[in-house]
């Protein structure tokens, strides 16, 4: 090893070991960089036009997909949409292709490799619906840099898969790896040949070439829906309930996935800057960043239907050293085959989990009676409105800019009729030493209906960048005395608030206390005007209040509700009552619970105790994931409960009322949805669901209101 070899990894191993799992700069003097090329937070050019979906998912190994992303690539790639995967790294770590039980082979990275690679198209061509051993188009793709990698593609009718293997060595030479590529400077790694491959070629990436690899294949393929992985995985504590297992540093997270989805969102932000400045348009696609080990430390949110088809693909995936599918190397990832991901204890398969939770869309009505759906297109802010009421037809987005931003936008319309925007901005993203920060945002209307003003940090609850990137994405409610409450879930899992009055300045942020809460929080406003906040736990729903409008809000626990698997819906009855709605750990019924809250000498800092409470399962509401919950009027003068989720299937479906005999309506065929879709009610009081399409457009579904929608 030569001395400046030995005095970069010195450096590299610092500077990450400084850093953990947060990616954070190096205090150490650093090489010339080149300068960030990022999204301009001002901003506003046109999008691009409506383009065929495609969907590009990048990975830092094989398999992250299958265990991660899924059942989500699967719904959009069973639908047509075809999908360009892609993963950083050689995923030859291991170096033996082991199957438990039997003796351990010689190692042999290249060939553990070249076996991987295989088990994902064994994976992808059940995906597409053809045999599992389905011949392969497979070829060398040059990328900018001057580096070279592996692509192969199989083609099924409207279904495409394309498999990018960039092939970085886990542990390139001096014990290089992908955190030190991000934070320490100087820091080059190379890539590993797979055993079998038709690129044979060894690459060198530093920083740069990596941003601009995947920036230049974003540019290529044009997706109009990017996942990427967590680029800000929460801390954890490591103990005998919790151990530390394949976690790195003191985040629940592998120490490859969060550099990969750093990279990723770089480069993103990259691209969008760069497209806009040569096409004078931004770039149209909404992206889903999806969490990793996260899946082992909370509750299953998957019910078992769904599990089995997730396993299904990881089964195909870890293959079978007895298999005859024409690679020398292996078949597959052997220690992950034959149901051993359901036996694993880590259950990393039982959950899928989005690290910006919420409507991919926040929809309002306007005072016509338009919608209007606010969206993170391209990384920036976008605004659709309704051409006319209840017309179901969209005008082209308007860019409000802001970016880049997470891709999760709480919206909402203060007592003067203003719409108040927040939002998660990456505000620092640089990496080789500099700065990595976020910060939420938000942007106002001046006048009802009117011109917006200028996009205004509000910072976050922590003090430091490492704790402030864990920050989650912002929730809001507008009150009758004009005030505008912020929520957002902290570094410590729990609430923190920032009030905006009524003159329109906003307070300083406030620690709500409360903890182990997932990220997603439910607002709503009772009868009594009062702000109430909502959150998954690991025990059971956590809750804030106030005693009064105008009060502090406060934790005030909500005692025997059973503990949740996904953030819960909330609906408000015209005689006070709430109606909470979720799922189970792994259930595929929720249940309904429906509470008062004391009011007036009654309302006191106390506990509510809703064991007691009734509670209602839904009994044909069978399906996953987050519930949208709203209340409408019916004749007769009553309010009912209405209800948007996902169906087993993955498709959208809408109920209205909670009794036995109520029964949901799917929405129309084709409309699969990009992430969570929204609820809302028309000034008719008519029910609308709106969602984010495949191709980056929203859509908008309003049931016809009979007996059972």
């Amino acid at each position: 090893m030569t001395r400046r070899s030995a005095l970069a990894g010195i450096a590299a191993v610092t500077a990450v070991a400084a850093a953990g799992c947060a990616g954070g700069g190096s205090s150490q003097s650093q090489p010339a960089r080149r300068p960030v090329r990022a999204v301009d937070p001002s901003s506003t050019d046109a999008y691009t036009t409506a383009a065929k979906p495609l969907l590009l998912q990048v990975m830092a190994h094989p398999d992250d997909d299958l265990y991660f992303m899924n059942p989500d690539a699967q719904q959009l790639v069973r639908a047509g949409v075809p999908v360009v995967s892609v993963y950083l790294t050689a995923g030859e770590a291991v170096g033996k292709n082991w199957v438990p039980g039997m003796p351990k082979p010689t190692l042999d990275r290249a060939a553990y490799s070249s076996a991987r690679h295989q088990g994902l198209r064994q994976a992808y061509a059940t995906m597409l619906g053809v045999d599992t051993f389905t011949p392969w188009r497979t070829s060398v793709l040059d990328l900018p840099g001057g580096v070279r990698a592996e692509t192969n593609v199989l083609i099924h009718g409207r279904r495409k898969a394309r498999l990018i293997f960039l092939n970085i060595a886990m542990a390139s030479p001096d014990d290089m790896r992908l955190p030190a590529l991000w934070s320490a400077p100087g820091t080059v790694m190379q890539t590993l040949a797979a055993t079998g491959s038709p690129c044979q070629t060894i690459s060198s990436y530093d920083h740069e070439t990596l941003v601009d690899v995947l920036a230049g294949i974003m540019d290529t393929y044009r997706p109009t829906v990017l996942h990427t992985m967590d680029p800000d995985p929460e801390f954890q504590a490591h103990d005998a309930v919790h151990p530390k297992d394949n976690d790195y540093g003191s985040c629940s997270d592998h120490r490859d996935h969060t550099p990969t989805a750093l990279f990723t969102w770089k480069a993103m932000s990259q691209w969008v800057a760069d497209a806009t400045r040569r096409d004078r348009r931004a770039p149209r696609f909404t992206t889903l960043s999806f969490r990793g080990y996260y899946n082992q430390r909370w509750p299953y949110n998957l019910p078992p239907a769904v599990v089995e088809r997730k396993l299904r693909l990881v089964d195909a995936y870890g293959g079978d050293p007895h298999w005859e599918c024409g690679n020398a190397a292996g078949c597959g990832d052997y220690g992950q085959g034959h149901g051993r991901a359901l036996r694993n204890r880590k259950a990393w398969i039982r959950s899928t989990h989005y690290r910006y939770p919420g409507a991919q869309l926040a929809v309002r009505t306007d005072r016509s009676g338009r919608l209007e759906a606010y969206g993170v297109l391209g990384t920036q802010a976008a605004r659709w409105r309704e051409t006319a009421p209840g017309s179901g037809r969209w005008s082209p987005p308007q860019n409000l800019g802001g970016g880049p931003l997470a891709p999760a936008l709480a919206v909402v319309t203060d007592a003067a009729g203003r719409t108040v925007l927040l939002g998660l901005r990456f505000s620092l993203l640089e990496g080789q030493g500099g700065g990595n920060a976020r910060e939420i945002v938000v942007l106002e209307q001046r006048t009802p209906d009117g011109e917006w003003g200028r996009w205004t940090s509000l910072g976050t609850p922590e003090r430091r960048p490492m704790r402030g990137r864990r920050v989650g994405t912002p929730a809001a409610v507008a009150t009758p005395d004009g005030r505008v409450h912020l929520f957002a879930r902290t570094a410590a899992k729990g609430v923190a608030t920032r009030v905006r009055e009524a003159n329109g300045r906003w307070g300083p942020w406030r620690d709500l206390g409360g903890n182990g809460i997932q990220d997603g929080l439910t607002t709503t406003v009772d009868r009594q005007q009062r702000v109430h906040v909502f959150a998954a736990g690991h025990d059971t729903v956590h809750h804030w209040t106030q005693d009064a409008p105008g009060e502090p809000v406060y934790f005030q626990p909500l005692t025997g509700l059973p503990q949740p698997s996904h953030q819960p819906g909330v609906a408000l009855a015209p005689d006070g009552a709430l109606t909470v709605v979720y799922r189970a750990p792994a259930a595929v019924r929720p249940v309904a619970y429906r509470f008062t809250p004391p009011a007036g000498a009654d309302a006191r800092r106390a506990a509510i105790d809703a064991a007691a409470l009734r509670s209602t399962p839904l009994r044909h509401f069978d399906g996953y994931g987050p519930i949208g919950a709203g209340a409408v009027a019916v004749r007769g003068g009553k309010d009912t409960v209405v209800l948007v989720g996902r169906a087993e299937d993955g498709t959208v479906q809408a109920q209205r009322g909670i009794s036995g005999a109520a029964a949901p309506r799917r929405a129309p065929a084709g409309w699969l949805p990009v992430g969570t879709s929204a609820l809302a009610t028309g000034l008719d009081q008519q029910v609308c669901v709106v969602g984010m399409g495949a191709g980056a457009d929203p859509w908008v579904w309003r049931p016809h209101p009979t007996s059972d929608v």
